[in-house]
């Protein structure tokens, strides 16, 4: 398992299309719907099913990324990945196949 601080490295549009593309669960979920985004006056619903609104939003402001995000498959490539928002918690063990809770 590797970890990557998003802030410090932040994934690039390519990475972010790649990440929208193999998400588990609706693809508006990877933005952060806190303080910034309603200082912003951004729309929830402008990212309803829309990857291209998301990826453009993140890329431009990567603190909106929801966190954590698990991925499986190889960041550095360009093949296929598989994501998920890590909230709520019991995802992670979903996404990881691991039983429990």
């Amino acid at each position: 398992m590797e970890v990557v601080l998003y802030m410090k490295e932040p994934p690039d549009e390519a990475l972010l299309r790649r990440i929208t593309a193999g998400l588990e669960g609706p693809v508006e979920d990877l933005v952060r719907k806190d303080s910034q985004f309603k200082k912003l006056e951004l729309k929830p619903e402008d990212y309803v099913d829309a990857p291209d609104s998301v990826v453009a939003l993140l890329a431009a402001r990567k603190a909106l990324l929801q966190r954590p995000v698990l991925i499986k498959g190889d960041l550095d490539g360009d093949g296929p990945l598989a994501a998920c928002v890590g909230r709520p918690r019991e995802r992670i063990r979903e996404f990881l196949g691991r039983p429990g809770g």
